[in-house]
């Protein structure tokens, strides 16, 4: 009997706390339901606008390969604008800026990589871009731009990159002693492969500063008598 009213004590209990709490447990399960849908939703969605992005910008490069320049900007201006929030944007972006610079439309090539420069979620594509854009800078006639540019953050594995730039950069300011250091910079970073090592040490040997020689073996002292 003992154990039978403890039972019922149980059941009683167990129905006042479901009285009680019932409804926090509906409200959970469809808060837990509800958030399910919309994480599925969202990544749905995600994957369909990545999707377009990749489309769009195969489209971009269809219309490049056939020099049709104008119709490559219209989509790649509605890539940047419908979905900027994918990589397929900024390297639309980069992509342009290459077609102004070959067309010598510098200040538009500027204007794109500034976008990605200064936008993108991507660090390796923000510092492809400020490469880029310094390099146009150079092309400009604008030196101390370029540095400023360079100098606006880290180069990381790029450094060879910006050091030889640097280097342009402050030899066209006739700084031939910094210049010679960049260049130096750029042959010693860790991974000089990025950048054309001959053609770095023949910037150096125009600039009359070869590779300093070893020292003399000094001569060896007389024989004392």
């Amino acid at each position: 009997m003992d154990d039978y009213l403890t039972e019922i004590d149980q059941w009683e209990a167990l129905k006042r706390w479901l009285r009680e709490n019932g409804a926090w447990m509906v409200a959970g399960v469809i808060i837990g339901v509800g958030a399910l849908l919309g994480y599925r939703w969202w990544e749905e969605r995600q994957t369909t606008r990545a999707h377009t992005a990749q489309a769009r910008y195969t489209d971009v490069l269809t219309a490049l390969s056939r020099a049709d320049k104008a119709r490559a900007v219209e989509l790649a201006d509605q890539l940047r604008s419908e979905l900027s929030e994918t990589p397929y944007a900024d390297h639309a972006d980069l992509v342009l800026a290459r077609a102004h610079v070959d067309l010598g439309e510098l200040d538009e090539a500027q204007r794109r990589l500034r976008i990605v420069m200064e936008g993108s979620e991507d660090p390796e594509l923000r510092l492809i871009a400020r490469e880029r854009l310094a390099r146009v800078q150079l092309a400009q006639d604008r030196p101390d731009d370029a540095l400023a540019t360079l100098a606006g953050a880290e180069s990381g594995a790029v450094a060879a990159h910006f050091d030889e730039i640097r280097g342009d950069a402050l030899l066209k300011k006739d700084d031939t002693v910094g210049a010679l250091a960049a260049y130096r910079a750029a042959l010693t970073a860790e991974e000089p492969g990025l950048v054309d090592v001959g053609l770095l040490q023949l910037k150096i040997n125009d600039l009359g500063a070869s590779e300093p020689e070893s020292a003399e073996t000094p001569a060896p002292a007389k024989e004392s008598r």
